[in-house]
């Protein structure tokens, strides 16, 4: 056997290169920042899976506090795999194929094997006309490229085609395993602290667990072509596979179908404890951020509406007041055997909002915002459709409000990066006065972007060149107009006066 993640060095961090265990105590003690080899669509999963795994095996030892000694994780990872007296579950190759190999299932014979020559071949990314990531570049790849690519595949993969099953935490196989949470910030910045996110996470989960012991490592259970597994047989946090892939000497992967999926969980639509997830209350279902992306809409919807259910590691702690935190929101954008490419966002949540950012006023301030960003974009709509219409206003219809799509993302653009900064001012101001200052501040930013799209756009609508000078001064007098109504409804004036 070889690659032994419990003993070899194999993951780089920027502290040095670790093995498994040692990666989790050094992480305990706040040394890694950084994961150089790690590619970005790959941080859910390698954060969600090491916080799994560390709860698992911090529980299953008995242990309430996380250790930041290497031994002591590696005695509590080898209480998952306690069967295995050969730490086989743990190497990337193994020596029979009725061995498990790190996220790698046993080879239950009768399988029909195809060779992957690349970690990025073989990780979860399929992209629209290969945009993204190119395929097959990591020639000459390190044993951590597998591990990570492994990690990646088997907890976060979709449905991808006949004998190709997805994992079961997601609302179907076209859907994405989305990650909504809050981070501790890297000295206070816009950087995630890795290591004081693991702590976090696992620390909060710990303090939760309760149940009998079940499987925890589902590359460790037998594989029986048809057979399939439940979800209430397994480990609440367990660690899933979704695909048949077995790693040979030299570092070469092989991938067999399956006839039925690991894990039947399809009437569960998701729903399945991941404390990741946002679950649709009355449709009881996971969030499928399909071919969207994570607009201010998107998450105001499930941060502070009422008809998501936020997870439990988006939630503030009683004991996370002194920090600034990061709301991170990230998943593939998957649509039928593609995907849009990885979406991320991630927010500053400054320490002075904490404690008030899930509050009624909270919610109050984000819809006041909402309702703003939306006049505005009416406002621009109308002018730019006036043009389309040729300043003839009993001729604007849907196909010159179309054209007016290009300049309303331009101005949605804008919004999104004005947004959550505005909303945390207000919340941090302590006054109604404060709070006003700062709404008036965001409706002149949103008229002068209004404005600036209107005039990169208005030449290029399209309109009768005789009939262009009328369309436009009437365009623009329609925008001024509905941008005018929205202060005079506010009783703020447009002019900031000194």
């Amino acid at each position: 056997m070889k690659y032994d993640l419990l003993h070899d060095q194999l993951v780089e961090t920027d502290a040095g290169l670790f093995s498994l265990p040692g990666l989790l105590a050094a992480m305990a003690a706040g040394r890694v920042s950084r994961f150089p080899a790690l590619r970005p669509h790959q941080r859910p999963a390698w954060h969600m899976f090491l916080v799994q795994l560390g709860v698992m095996a911090l529980d299953r030892a008995g242990l309430a506090v996380i250790p930041q000694d290497e031994a002591a994780w590696r005695a509590a990872l080898r209480l998952l795999t306690r069967d295995f007296a050969d730490d086989a579950p743990w190497h990337l190759v193994v020596d029979t194929p009725a061995q498990p190999g790190f996220m790698q299932p046993p080879d239950p014979g009768g399988l029909k094997w195809t060779e992957v020559a690349t970690p990025d071949t073989l990780d979860m990314v399929i992209t629209s006309r290969n945009h993204d990531l190119k395929t097959a570049v990591a020639q000459h790849a390190a044993p951590q490229d597998w591990i990570f690519a492994l990690v990646s595949l088997q907890t976060m993969e979709g449905y991808g085609g006949a004998g190709n099953a997805g994992v079961a935490r997601m609302n179907g196989g076209s859907s994405s395993r989305a990650m909504l949470a809050l981070a501790p910030a890297l000295q206070g910045g816009r950087v995630v602290d890795p290591s004081a996110w693991f702590r976090r996470d696992v620390s909060r989960l710990l303090a939760t667990r309760a149940g009998p012991e079940r499987p925890a490592l589902l590359w460790c259970l037998p594989w029986a072509e048809g057979r399939v597994l439940t979800l209430d047989q397994l480990d609440p946090l367990v660690i899933e596979i979704c695909r048949r892939v077995r790693l040979q000497d030299g570092l070469r992967a092989l991938r067999a179908t399956s006839s039925a999926a690991r894990i039947d969980a399809k009437a569960l639509k998701g729903m399945t404890g991941d404390p990741w997830a946002p679950i649709h209350i009355a449709e009881t279902k996971a969030l499928t951020l399909g071919e969207r992306d994570w607009t201010y809409k998107l998450i105001c919807e499930l941060y502070f509406g009422d008809a998501w259910a936020r997870p439990p590691l988006a939630e503030p702690g009683p004991d996370e007041g002194a920090d600034d935190m990061l709301l991170i929101a990230e998943a593939f954008a998957r649509g039928n055997s593609k995907t849009d490419g990885f979406k991320s966002r991630v927010i500053p949540v400054p320490k002075a909002v904490k404690k008030t950012m899930l509050g009624i006023k909270a919610v109050e301030l984000a819809r006041d915002q909402i309702e703003l960003i939306t006049k505005v974009d009416i406002a621009l709509r109308n002018g730019l459709a006036l043009i389309s219409a040729e300043g003839e206003r009993d001729k604007v219809g849907k196909a010159n409000y179309a054209r007016t799509a290009p300049a309303r993302d331009s101005l949605q653009a804008r919004a999104d990066a004005l947004f959550f900064p505005a909303l945390w001012d207000k919340l941090a101001a302590g006054s109604e006065s404060g709070r006003l200052a700062v709404h008036a501040r965001l409706m002149r930013d949103m008229a002068a972007a209004a404005r600036a799209a209107f005039e990169r756009a208005a030449p290029a609508i399209p309109c009768a060149s005789i009939m262009r000078p009328r369309a436009e001064t009437r365009g623009r007098a329609a925008l001024n107009r509905g941008i005018a109504a929205i202060f005079k409804e506010s009783d703020m004036t447009e002019v900031e006066h000194a």
